[in-house]
């Protein structure tokens, strides 16, 4: 029997997923035409939606892209029925494909996330399983650490050294939480979206391995209000699984129970910092407060608590039931594993990308993403989110890893990287990072509210023409005082745009202020245009068309 398979996570249904599936569902007889029609989640490849795969013969399978309702019509009679495959439009991109290493995003694109049964047929729980059977809670976290498994979620901090914190903490009834951070904030990212919405048990499993180290009975998922598709099917998948006894009470017949609770966010981009989003979930302003005792310590209502990120927790069950050896295979010495990145921006491919760490960015944009679009050329790569830096084109052959990029200024972050052309105006980039940090700034602390509101201020000046001599170092001056005196990371980490620009593009930022020029042709107000009177013929035309009387 043949299935139809349609990608149906977020980018497939902007696409227009959800018509293309209701086309076969009108045109298909399950019976007469012997086919079964399935969803899926993110398979990565966002510039090709909406996905099509068709599998036949148990291995034998065709990916068509760029599926319309119209075209559904075609794949039906000539494909499903006539036995003809569609070369025209099947997706044969294999540098996108072949060059990645889908170890976390395995089961998104091919697996229903609706159906635990699914999840089970591809291993799922297995390393729950064998966790409950096998292992006690210390072996648990001995193995983590020795896989090397690093925080996905920005900071990089080795896992199992936080597991252990939060176990060996002392908690007067014995209460501990385990939370995972769905709060995706970064412009531009949507790594964490993806799994939720292709693979939500793999997340579940790695929470209740997680609970099952340190000691929890409760944990929560701190998803933002923006995600309802991943909200819905992770309260499917949560449902499943309390109906399959992976969690609530004795799970597996054991003495270990564990539940989950989801909290939505409002959206708050200050709440992916972990005290501001524990005290969000307890109901108060997502604000951060000083951290002299680690949120390990004395986290949500004032227990010891562990905060992972959803890709953090997608990597536990593969390590529990591959092995650390296993893991520690892939990557490099000081960042092990597979990171997950959402390529955008100026490039061919744009896509959720999963490679192991150590790979250059040269060969993740220009062989994965095909390129600058256009035939331009290349001029930047921002990774790690509004916090994260600019990477010039002299260090495209740097290897990803946590280290190396923090060498550069930038950060590794939650796994954004947008792709920036020849016609990108850097200090136009870092006033929009800065202007996106201050408005999300909680407003607690000083130097984050008033600090980010000056810098602000003397780039939109700079973007303007009316920048002057000193803000260059007026710049610099405002960076350190929000890096060394923030609260939190927000500020701590938010002058990271301003300094790798004037790092690696500081002629740009001095011809803003002496010239009068914007080399990226961006801001405005620093463009002059006139009429080239030795091809012009004075006709008039073009005075008679403009809108704006520009002439």
């Amino acid at each position: 029997m043949k299935e139809v398979v349609v990608g149906l996570a977020s980018c497939g249904v902007a696409a227009g997923g959800r018509g293309v599936y209701e086309k076969f569902s009108e045109l298909l007889d399950p019976e007469a035409d012997q086919v079964a029609l399935k969803q899926t989640g993110c398979g990565g490849m966002c510039y090709r939606e909406v996905l099509v795969e068709i599998r036949e013969d148990g291995e034998r399978s065709t990916l068509y892209g760029k599926v319309t309702p119209k075209r559904v019509e075609q794949i039906v009679e000539e494909h499903l029925r006539g036995g003809k495959v569609i070369e025209k439009w099947v997706i044969k991109d294999e540098d996108f494909i072949d060059l990645q290493e889908r170890v976390v995003l395995h089961n998104c694109g091919a697996i229903d996330p609706f159906s635990i049964d699914e999840y089970l047929a591809s291993g799922g729980y297995e390393a729950l399983k064998k966790v409950l059977a096998e292992m006690e809670p210390q072996q648990v976290i001995d193995e983590i650490s020795k896989s090397g498994l690093r925080g996905r979620g920005g900071g990089g901090f080795p896992a199992g050294r936080k597991w252990q914190s939060c176990r060996n903490a002392p908690s007067s009834d014995g209460v501990r939480y385990v939370i995972c951070n769905a709060d995706e904030g970064d412009p531009g990212a949507y790594m964490d979206r993806s799994i939720l919405e292709g693979d939500p048990h793999s997340v579940i499993e790695g929470m209740i391995i997680a609970a099952y180290a340190i000691g929890s009975a409760d944990g929560y998922i701190y998803a933002r209000l923006e995600y309802p598709l991943a909200i819905k099917i992770l309260n499917v998948a949560i449902e499943q699984a309390r109906e399959r006894g992976f969690l609530g009470k004795n799970i597996l017949g054991t003495d270990f129970s564990f539940d989950i609770t989801i909290s939505r966010g409002s959206g708050a981009f200050v709440c992916g910092e972990s005290s501001a989003l524990m005290a969000s979930i307890e109901g108060k302003p997502g604000e951060p407060r000083p951290k002299h005792i680690h949120m390990v310590e004395q986290g949500l209502w004032g227990k010891p608590s562990n905060l992972n990120n959803v890709e953090t927790l997608a990597n536990v069950p593969l390590i529990m039931k591959n092995g650390a050896d296993w893991y520690t295979s892939i990557g490099t010495e000081g960042s092990k594993g597979t990171k997950i990145f959402s390529l955008v921006g100026k490039v061919k491919n744009t896509g959720l990308v999963e490679v192991p760490m150590g790979v250059s960015l040269r060969d993740i944009i220009y062989k994965i993403g095909g390129g600058v679009k256009d035939g331009r050329k290349f001029k930047a790569v921002q990774t790690g989110g509004p916090s994260g830096g600019c990477i010039p084109e002299s260090l495209l052959d740097l290897p990803v890893d946590y280290d190396r990029l923090k060498e550069t200024g930038a950060m590794m972050g939650s796994g954004g990287m947008i792709v920036m052309d020849e016609h990108t105006c850097m200090v136009d980039v870092a006033k929009y990072f800065v202007e996106f940090l201050k408005e999300e700034s909680c407003g607690k602390c000083t130097p984050c509210r008033e600090g980010l509101i000056q810098m602000h201020a003397v780039l939109k000046r700079l973007t303007e023409g009316e920048g002057e001599e000193g803000d260059i170092e007026r710049l610099e001056y405002l960076a350190d005082a929000i890096k060394d005196a923030s609260l939190c990371q927000l500020g701590g980490t938010a002058p990271n745009p301003v300094l790798t620009t004037l790092r690696y593009f500081r002629d740009e930022y001095e011809a803003h202020i002496k010239d009068k020029k914007c080399p990226g042709g961006v801001c405005v107000p620093l463009i002059e245009f006139s009429i080239n009177t030795e091809k012009c013929t004075g006709c008039g035309a073009c005075m008679r068309q403009c809108a704006v009387e520009a002439i």
